[in-house]
C-alpha cells in the first residue's frame, strides 16, 4: 500500500480549471478502471494512468483529454499539401495541430510535436476562434493535421459543427487508427474528407508503429467510404521498410478491391528524420510504386514529394488527357469541367472540381 501511495503521489496533478482539460467523450468503465475508446489501442487506465498517447488521463474515475483546443501549430495550407488532390482543388484549409501521437513511427517528420507530451500550460484556441480565423484568412475549409488528429476528437467535433454551419469543409490527415465510434461521430459532425496513411504490410506496421494492427486501419478506410467521406490514401515509401514489390502490390490491390479503383493513392518520398537514417527514397522506387498501382487497376496514382514530376499530375483514366498539372502546390493547368474530362467527358472521381473554376 505504501508503494502504491508513493507511486500515485508522483503522478502529475491535472488542472481541471484549464480550458484544454475536458471530459473525454468515448470512455467505458471496466474492472475498476477506465478504458479509452477514442483510438484502437483502447488503453485501460487505473487511477492517474495516462494513455499510450499521453493525452488522456484517468482522474478520480473519469477520463479527461488534456489537449482540447491545445494548438501547437497553425497555418493556412493548400488542400494539395494534405495531400488531397481530388477534393476542392486549389482551395485552402486552415490547419491546426496539437501534441503527441498514438503511433511510434521512428521517421516522423513532425516529431517535435508528435513525440511530445502535452505541456502543462499551452496555447488555447476555442472552436469559434479557429473557425473565425479560417474565414478571416479566406480559407474554404478546415484541417486537423500535423500530429494525429484523432487525439483531438472532442475539439474536432466542435470545430466541424461550427465550420459546416459557416459553409466550410472539414478534413483530417490521419493514420486511421480511430475507433469506429469515433469515426461515426466525426462524420455526423461534418468530416468531409480524409487522407489516411497506409504505412505498409501487417509486419511493418506492427513493428514500426509499436503494436499497431493495420487491419483496423483498413477497416476505418472501408467505413469512411460507407459513410460518404472522401478518401485518399498515402504511403510514405521507406527503403527497407515497405519498398518491396510484394508490400506495395498488396497495398495497391487492397485499395482497388476494398476501397475502389477510383480512390487516389499517393506514393511519397521519405527523407531521414527523427530516429531513422535510411537514405531518401530514390525517385526510381516511387516510379516503380506508381507503375505497381496502375497495374493493380488504380485510376489515380501520384508520386509525392518530388515537385514537378509528371506523375504528380492528374490524367484522365479513359483518354490520358492531362487534366491537372501541378507545380508544387500550385495548379498551372486545369481541364476538368463539371467533374468531367474536358476532352472525352469521362467522369473524374472527386469532390468540388468546379471550385477552381468559380
Amino acid at each position: 500500500m505504501e508503494a502504491m501511495a508513493e507511486r500515485l503521489a508522483q503522478i502529475p496533478a491535472i488542472d481541471l480549471s484549464s480550458p484544454t482539460v475536458r471530459e473525454a467523450l468515448l470512455q467505458e468503465r471496466a474492472d475498476g478502471k477506465i478504458r479509452c475508446c477514442t483510438c484502437e489501442r483502447r488503453c485501460l487506465l487505473g487511477e492517474g494512468g495516462r494513455g499510450w498517447c499521453r493525452t488522456r488521463v484517468n482522474h478520480q474515475g473519469t477520463l479527461y483529454t488534456l489537449i482540447y483546443g491545445a494548438v501547437s501549430s497553425l497555418s493556412a495550407n493548400p488542400i494539395e499539401k494534405k495531400p488531397l488532390y481530388h477534393f476542392y482543388p486549389g482551395s485552402r484549409a486552415l490547419t491546426a495541430g496539437s501534441w503527441s501521437c498514438n503511433f511510434g513511427c521512428p521517421w516522423c517528420q513532425n516529431w517535435h510535436i508528435s513525440k511530445t507530451a502535452p505541456p502543462t500550460r499551452d496555447r488555447y484556441m476555442t472552436p469559434e476562434a479557429f473557425v473565425q480565423e479560417a474565414l478571416r484568412r479566406n480559407c474554404q475549409g478546415t484541417s486537423i493535421s500535423f500530429n494525429e488528429p484523432t487525439l483531438s476528437l472532442e475539439w474536432s467535433l466542435d470545430v466541424f459543427r461550427l465550420a459546416r454551419a459557416r459553409g466550410l469543409y472539414n478534413t483530417y490527415v490521419t493514420n486511421g487508427y480511430m475507433t469506429a465510434e469515433a469515426l461515426e461521430l466525426l462524420a455526423e459532425a461534418g468530416l468531409d474528407a480524409m487522407n489516411v496513411d497506409i504505412k505498409g504490410d501487417a509486419a511493418a506496421v506492427w513493428r514500426y508503429g509499436k503494436g499497431i494492427d493495420v487491419e483496423k486501419v483498413w477497416a476505418r478506410c472501408r467505413q469512411a467510404r460507407e459513410l460518404g467521406i472522401h478518401l485518399e490514401i498515402t504511403t510514405l515509401v521507406i527503403p527497407g521498410v515497405n519498398d518491396d514489390d510484394e508490400c506495395l502490390m498488396g497495398i495497391a490491390r487492397r485499395i482497388a478491391a476494398e476501397l475502389g479503383p477510383e480512390v487516389p493513392w499517393h506514393v511519397s518520398g521519405y527523407y531521414p528524420a527523427y530516429h531513422f537514417r535510411a537514405p531518401p527514397t530514390p525517385v526510381a522506387t516511387l516510379e516503380r510504386a506508381w507503375a505497381i498501382g496502375r497495374d493493380a487497376g488504380l485510376q489515380y496514382v501520384y508520386v509525392g514529394n518530388v515537385p514537378g514530376h509528371p506523375y504528380d499530375n492528374t490524367y484522365c483514366p479513359q483518354c490520358g488527357e492531362l487534366l491537372v498539372e501541378r507545380r508544387g502546390f500550385d495548379l498551372v493547368r486545369y481541364a476538368v469541367t463539371d467533374g468531367q474530362c474536358s476532352r472525352c467527358g469521362e467522369v473524374i472521381a472527386g469532390v468540388g472540381w468546379n471550385w477552381a473554376r468559380d
